[in-house]
């Protein structure tokens, strides 16, 4: 396919300006982050760089669309809090914690942001539009 991906380990965000600034002096170049505790605490920092090199990148958290990033998908965080609340409901009432079912996520949501997208020139297929869970507008 011609694509060729780059993994830049970051350690604060003298890394994340400089890995980013790298990419975007790259011809076609795009940012997927992966979901990481250090990333989320630079979330400003990476959409606005993003931006600013136009470079069209993927989050893992809602909240990077959010706050100006052009897609997330990742897990609902909202649908996790009750899975977490009924296992402790069913603990309270007596049940073992060793005895309950290990479940993985179930729900995993993609966020649009549309204003993002026009920045960058870009045109969002109206068959991903419709099978997105938000689109910010």
């Amino acid at each position: 396919m011609g694509v060729t991906v780059r993994a830049e380990p970051v350690t604060g965000a003298p890394d994340i300006e400089r890995a980013i600034a790298a990419t975007g002096q790259s011809p076609g170049g795009s940012l997927i982050i992966f979901p990481d505790g250090l990333l989320l605490v630079h979330r400003e920092l990476i959409v606005s760089m993003a931006a600013r090199y136009r470079l069209p990148a993927l989050y893992p958290f809602r909240v990077f669309a959010v706050n100006g990033g052009l897609t997330s998908y990742g897990l609902d965080f909202t649908e996790l809090f009750r899975q977490a609340a009924n296992f402790t409901d069913k603990i309270l009432r007596g049940a073992k914690p060793t005895e309950l079912p290990v479940q993985a996520p179930n729900k995993f949501e993609l966020v649009i942001n549309m204003k993002t997208a026009k920045a960058l020139g870009l045109t969002v297929p109206p068959m991903l539009l419709t099978s997105a869970d938000e689109v910010i507008e």
